[in-house]
C-alpha cells in the first residue's frame, strides 16, 4: 500500500474482532517501527506498554467510559512517557556521535529541560503523539485497524499500569480487526481554513 493511500484510508475503528489475534512477529513489527518514531534530542522518551493481561484490561476499561476497544481490541497499547528520560544517563543517546557532538548535546538537553515541567511534559506529549501515528500506519499496512483514545482516567490507570512517579500516561492506540465500519468522515474544514502561509490573518 503505498503512504498516501495509507493515510487516506486510516479510520479510528470502535468494535474490534474480540477473537482475533495478532502474530509476535506482527507485534514485533509494529513495535520495531514505532521506536523509530522521532524525538527531540533522540531522548526517546516514549514508553509502550502492551496491555495483554485480560484481567487488567477490565480494570482499565472499568476507569475508559466503558469503551469496548479496551477489551476486543486484538492490541492495547498504552503510551507513556518518562518524563526525567533527558536526565537518565542523556549520553546513550548520542552514544554513535563523535564525542564533541555528543558532549554538547548533552550540555543542551540539560539546559533545555532541567527545572522545567511543562517543557519536560509538552516534549513527552509530542513525541507519544508521532509514535502514535506510526502504529496507526503500520497497523494499517498490516491489514489492521486502530483507535487511538484519551477517553481516560489517567490517574486510575497510571495507578493500574503501576507507573513510577516520573512516568505519565499520555493515550491509548487500540489495533485489531474491525468488525464495524467506520462512519464517513464526520466534515472536514476547507483547506483554507487551516492552512496559512508565513503571519496570522
Amino acid at each position: 500500500m503505498e503512504l498516501k493511500d495509507t493515510i487516506k484510508l486510516r479510520r479510528s475503528h470502535k468494535a474490534f474482532d474480540p477473537t482475533h489475534e495478532l502474530t509476535r512477529s506482527e507485534i514485533d513489527q509494529l513495535m520495531n517501527l514505532a521506536i523509530l518514531s522521532p524525538t527531540a534530542f533522540n531522548i526517546q522518551h516514549w514508553r509502550f506498554r502492551l496491555v495483554t493481561d485480560k484481567l487488567l484490561r477490565e480494570e482499565i476499561k472499568k476507569v475508559s467510559w466503558d469503551q469496548s476497544q479496551v477489551t476486543d481490541a486484538s492490541l492495547l497499547i498504552v503510551l507513556t512517557g518518562d518524563l526525567m528520560a533527558w536526565n537518565k544517563n542523556p549520553d546513550r543517546y548520542w552514544k554513535n556521535a563523535p564525542v564533541n557532538v555528543r558532549e554538547n548535546l548533552v550540555l543542551a538537553i540539560s539546559s533545555y529541560y532541567k527545572d522545567k515541567p511543562e517543557a519536560q511534559r509538552d516534549e513527552v506529549m509530542r513525541s507519544c503523539g508521532m509514535a502514535a501515528m506510526n502504529l496507526m500506519l503500520v497497523a494499517k499496512d498490516l491489514g489492521y485497524d486502530s483507535c487511538p483514545m484519551d477517553g481516560f482516567d489517567f490517574d486510575a490507570v497510571a495507578k493500574l499500569l503501576n507507573l513510577p512517579n516520573d512516568h505519565i500516561p499520555t493515550m491509548f492506540i487500540a489495533i485489531g480487526k474491525s468488525i464495524q465500519e467506520p462512519w464517513p468522515r464526520p466534515g472536514q474544514l476547507p483547506i483554507e481554513q487551516v492552512v496559512q502561509y508565513n503571519k496570522f490573518q
